[in-house]
């Protein structure tokens, strides 16, 4: 598999606080890597600077074989790395077909701003097969403030997958869902993007999906990488256990009848 993204000795502060510190990942095509740790650990600083959310204060991103560092947003996006957030960014008072419009629109125009109309039937159709792939087709005319929300997550993760990224990077994409659901979503999710062979991060608090979806973790504590490793061997990592998923996952997990990996 060949490298689409190489990070080297990334570091971030603000001010006297260290927020990222010698962060050095590399990302083969296809992956699907988890990326875990508590609140502050560093997880979301990564994704936005890799994004371009956020500047690093020193170190290296390459994106096939190019640094980003230093590019808006919507360059990156460009370029082939799209994200979507932990809170759905989509338009409140328009309809799914025109959320996902306008995502196409945007993504097909090579100028500055829309120039041509935001309508034409090639594009429409485009959209209609992207809300079957996603599986909410029969919310095609409900507008968006009225969706429940793991359908307002799939149209999010949808408009950000539209321009058939290289890597799509997700912000708890379960966050917010139930445990009914929440298995149900992903399945949707990775079976959308298998399609597309896109290599995909995610960060997830809830350890089931991550050992369910991701063959690969990344754990962050306290702006560090302290585990970049296959998923069963990341759950038995000590620092791991002892830093970001607690030896009561496992103890649960064994009385359960899950599985457990000790």
């Amino acid at each position: 598999m060949s490298v689409v993204l190489e990070v080297r000795d990334l570091q971030r502060s603000f001010g006297a606080v260290i927020a990222a510190k010698d962060i050095n990942v590399t990302v083969n095509e296809h992956e699907i890597i988890g990326i875990i740790g508590a609140n502050g650990a560093g997880k979301t600083t990564f994704v936005n600077m890799v994004t371009g959310y956020l500047k690093p204060t020193s170190g290296q991103i390459e994106f096939a074989g190019r640094s980003v560092i230093g590019l808006p947003p919507r360059e990156i996006t460009r370029l082939g790395i799209s994200r979507s957030f932990q809170v759905p960014q989509v338009f409140m008072s328009e309809s799914v077909f025109d959320n996902l419009l306008m995502a196409y629109a945007i993504a097909e125009e090579t100028g500055v701003g829309l120039l041509s109309p935001l309508y034409n039937d090639e594009r429409a159709e485009r959209v209609d097969s992207h809300l079957r792939r996603y599986q909410i087709a029969e919310y095609r005319n409900a507008m968006a403030s009225t969706l429940p929300q793991g359908t307002r997550k799939l149209l999010d993760i949808a408009m950000a997958a539209v321009r058939k990224p290289t890597i799509l990077m997700l912000d708890e994409p379960t966050s917010g869902i139930s445990v009914e659901e929440k298995f149900g979503l992903m399945d949707i999710i990775m079976d959308a993007l298998r399609v597309d062979d896109t290599t995909v991060l995610f960060i997830e608090h809830d350890m089931e999906i991550v050992e369910r979806y991701v063959s690969r973790v990344l754990a962050f504590y306290q702006g560090e990488v302290i585990c970049d490793a296959p998923t069963a061997e990341a759950m038995v990592d000590p620092g791991v256990r002892e830093f970001v998923i607690g030896e009561e996952y496992h103890r649960t997990r064994t009385e359960t009848g899950g599985s457990e990996h000790a």
